[in-house]
C-alpha cells in the first residue's frame, strides 16, 4: 500500500472512531464564593462547549461568581465587549475564557514557561503508534 493510502486509513480511524472533545468546568450563578469544590463541576456538552468562562462581579455587597462552560466564540464576544468594565473597582465586570479542564476555578499561580515542545496526549500517541504499526506491516 502507498503512503497516501496508509495516511488516509489513519484519518478515516480517527475521526471516525469517535473521539470526542469533552471539558469539565466549574458552573455556579451568582454566587458570593469561589464556587471552585467538586459539587460545582460539570461536564461541558461535547464538541459544542470547548472553552470555560469565569465572570467576577464587583457589586456592593462584594464579589460574585459566575462560571459556565461556553463555545470558544461566545465567550471570546463576552469577554471583548465588557473588557473595558474590568476595572476590579465597583459594578466591575471581568469575564475570562479557558480551555483546559476546571481552569475556571481558583486562580493558579505562576508556574514556569512550558518548554516549546508539544506534549503528545493520549490520543495522538495512538494514532501515532497505529501509524507506525500500520507503515510496518504494509511496506
Amino acid at each position: 500500500m502507498s503512503f497516501l493510502t496508509v495516511s488516509t486509513l489513519l484519518l478515516l480511524l480517527l475521526f471516525g472512531s469517535g473521539l470526542a472533545l469533552q471539558i469539565q468546568c466549574y458552573q455556579c450563578e451568582e454566587m458570593t464564593h469561589d464556587c471552585s469544590s467538586p459539587e460545582f463541576i460539570v461536564n461541558c456538552t461535547v464538541n459544542v462547549q470547548d472553552t470555560c468562562q469565569k465572570e467576577v462581579l464587583v457589586k456592593d455587597d462584594g464579589i460574585h461568581y459566575r462560571k459556565s462552560c461556553a463555545s470558544s466564540g461566545a465567550c471570546l464576544i463576552a469577554s471583548s465587549g465588557y473588557q473595558q468594565f474590568c476595572t476590579g473597582k465597583l459594578n466591575s465586570v471581568c469575564i475570562t475564557c479557558c480551555n483546559t479542564p476546571l481552569c475556571n476555578g481558583h486562580r493558579q499561580k505562576k508556574r514556569p514557561q512550558p518548554s516549546a515542545a508539544i506534549p503528545l496526549t493520549a490520543p495522538r500517541v495512538f494514532v501515532l503508534g497505529l501509524y507506525v504499526l500500520l507503515a510496518a506491516v504494509l511496506c
